[in-house]
């Protein structure tokens, strides 16, 4: 199991490969390799990677499975578009009374899934305070947001609670994007730039967040909030929803400052496409946000995980709140 030393002095890496590269063991270390040229680019450590994320096409091989094996490294390779198609990580795999615990959670009960609506609609309404805006729409947003916070706890069933969440995420979107003519948060359609951005950075947060769930040995299918399908990762789902007031932050901020603007894309069939050359700045621009905050995050997870092994009282569940 992973201490709070290993986060705190073990780095995150990301490695954005645009064209070919391999990455291969020589002397203890890890060495990422120009194929065409056989020059070396970079060197790392073992002993100081905590999780690799790999972006775009890149060879993989045998010793470095070991040594991420040895070491409780976990590896995350992506697509140019963010689209994970390998995740290596056994840190914590054989910790079955965990699984144990999960498997016979009840899915009826709405205690904990409560406790990350309610977290995200906190963050949310912080996010909407910081922005310091005056006018009626804003005091009337956080005053409807206000309201359903405090019908969540009494919510009868899971339809409630979704239905509840959803209506407070329709409101915190339309008043907090409102300054960049916001229609709607349309997932996976990229009607707009800021609906395509948030979709990568949330992408970013779902495999940066199953990197610490799996430090502790959770089975990232089995959520106690997002219904089970085939090949969904519910879990990770679930943990998500306290962190996303990060990406929603840093899209607002990035799109304020002209850090992203509508230039970075292409149109194309009624989508927003961003352009190849600007797919390492928005990749970092989250791994940065989020990097920033990996101990808070680790912290977070630990908490959780205590908690739910020891099936402890609601109140001693962590919350995670935007600074």
């Amino acid at each position: 199991m992973f201490t709070h030393k290993d986060i705190k002095y073990r780095s995150i890496f990301v490695i954005n490969c645009i064209k070919d590269k391999s990455l291969r063991v020589a002397n203890g270390e890890l060495l990422l390799e120009n194929i065409e040229e056989k020059k070396t680019l970079t060197k790392l450590p073992f002993q100081k990677i905590l999780a690799l994320f790999i972006i775009g096409p890149v060879t993989v091989t045998t010793p470095l499975i070991d040594k991420c094996t040895r070491y409780g490294i976990s590896l995350v390779v992506m697509k140019q578009n963010l689209r994970p198609v390998f995740f290596f990580s056994i840190t914590a795999e054989a910790n079955f009374l965990l699984r144990k615990k999960q498997y016979e959670y009840n899915k009826e009960n709405l205690q904990i899934p409560k406790i990350l609506v309610i977290n995200k609609i906190k963050n949310q309404l912080i996010l909407l305070e910081k922005t310091r805006l005056k006018t009626s729409d804003m005091k009337k947003t956080k005053e409807q947001c206000s309201a359903i916070l405090s019908l969540i706890p009494s919510a009868p069933n899971y339809d409630t609670v979704m239905g509840l969440e959803g209506k407070a995420a329709t409101l915190f979107f339309s008043i907090y994007f409102e300054p960049f003519n916001w229609k709607n948060r349309s997932p996976r359609t990229k009607i707009d730039p800021i609906n395509a951005t948030l979709d990568i950075g949330y992408t970013i947060l779902f495999n940066f967040i199953e990197v610490f769930v799996r430090l502790f040995g959770f089975d990232p299918y089995k959520g106690v909030y997002h219904q089970l399908w085939f090949k969904r990762k519910s879990l990770i789902c679930d943990l998500v929803e306290p962190f996303r007031c990060i990406i929603d932050k840093q899209v607002r901020k990035a799109f304020n400052t002209k850090q992203c603007k509508i230039e970075d894309f292409n149109l194309f069939k009624n989508e927003y496409i961003l352009k190849r050359e600007k797919n390492s700045d928005y990749t970092k621009m989250f791994y940065d946000v989020l990097i920033e905050q990996k101990i808070e995050i680790f912290n977070y997870m630990r908490k959780f995980y205590r908690c739910f092994m020891q099936q402890n009282d609601l109140l001693k569940y962590p919350q995670f709140l935007v600074e």
